[in-house]
């Protein structure tokens, strides 16, 4: 093969590449996000080990839609309010790069408090039905067995919480009353996340990134990436393409 053949060999490879990351950027930036879940702030409904695609046009755009959080513009494009009980990822308003996911409790101008373990919104009691207790290996290998509710917030929407007892350390709140343009964030695993009921607090609609639609792979840590022969063992087959409720 001459020099020149080589050489337009080489720029076609390097244009291909190119292309290939500019895709990846735009499906990342607008469209969808894979993130993973390390912590267990909300089991049930995600595990560690989950991985999912967040959906990154359900609130609109802002500066932290990109990579790095590098465009510098302030507020959203296309804004559209989170519901009421989404799972969603947003950047920790403190440093505005760490990611959380929690679910939406409050919405702007909303009053929230826990009294005993119990949510209140707007005055109102929240609805929770006891369902079977839930049992779970935390990250350390211990088994631990949590009381788990359906818990039913306004408007009908109703997902799975666990709690260890009603007089942990965020069982008692003052009544936090949600300013606008920000929104109220809990884990569903309620004794064992930090959340906007502490050091979390409100959570301004610009640091929204995205929707928790669905899970697109599950391991349960006990393969490392190395350890191929375990991964069929590890790997959990069920928790595949299922939708984040």
């Amino acid at each position: 093969m001459s020099a020149s053949k080589k050489q337009e060999g080489f720029w076609e490879t390097l244009r291909t590449m190119v292309y290939a990351i500019l895709v990846a950027l735009v499906i990342r930036t607008f469209l969808f996000e894979p993130f993973n879940i390390p912590s267990g702030s909300m089991i049930p409904t995600l595990l560690v080990g989950d991985y999912l695609f967040v959906s990154k046009f359900s609130y609109g755009y802002s500066k932290h839609s990109f990579p790095f959080s590098f465009v510098p513009f302030s507020g959203r494009v296309f804004e559209s309010q989170p519901k009421r009980g989404d799972v969603v990822v947003f950047k920790l308003p403190r440093d505005n790069k760490t990611d959380y996911i929690k679910r939406v409790i409050g919405l702007p101008g909303d009053k929230v408090r826990v009294t005993d373990g119990r949510l209140f919104i707007n005055g109102d009691l929240i609805e929770r039905q006891k369902i079977d207790d839930y049992v779970y290996r935390e990250t350390g290998g211990s088994l631990l067995r949590s009381l788990q509710y359906k818990e039913t917030l306004p408007g009908g929407k109703t997902h799975p919480i666990l709690e260890d007892g009603d007089n942990r350390m965020y069982d008692n709140t003052q009544e936090f009353e949600v300013p606008q343009g920000h929104y109220f964030m809990m884990g569903d695993n309620r004794d064992h996340s930090l959340d906007s009921r502490a050091d979390v607090g409100y959570v301004p609609a610009e640091n929204l990134v995205g929707r928790a639609e669905f899970l697109f792979f599950s391991t349960d840590g006990t393969a490392a990436i190395w350890q191929v022969w375990r991964w069929p063992l590890a790997t959990r087959f069920s928790r595949f393409f299922t939708g984040i409720h």
